[in-house]
């Protein structure tokens, strides 16, 4: 049994890991287009290729800190990284959260 909670725990850090990167790449997308820029001026304020920026565009890569972070310095912003209680806790109210959290230390 505890090999099959270990096996669902990562299948859901998968799907929680997929959804922030289509998150992050989605926003990068949106900043590209307000900016009116291209993915190869992206490429090339990064000093990369073009298809090095659509690959960390697509959300399919296992995005790291280190791409996000030189795509935010390419592009001049400051990227934030926050933790909040989920939607589930919330509902849930303060000390359903408090007790959550402190399942997951």
């Amino acid at each position: 049994m505890a090999w099959r909670d270990r096996h669902d725990q990562g299948r859901t850090a998968d799907a929680a890991g997929a959804r922030l990167a289509r998150h992050a790449t989605a926003s990068l997308a949106g900043l590209l287009a307000e900016r009116g820029m291209t993915r190869k001026d992206l490429a090339d304020s990064m000093g990369v290729s073009p298809g090095r920026v659509s690959q960390i565009l697509s959300g399919d890569e296992n995005l790291t800190m280190r791409s996000l972070a030189a795509v935010a310095d390419a592009l001049d912003l400051r990227m934030e990284i926050s933790f909040s209680d989920s939607p589930s806790a919330e509902r849930q109210g303060p000390a359903a959260a408090r007790a959550l959290a402190k399942t997951h230390h």
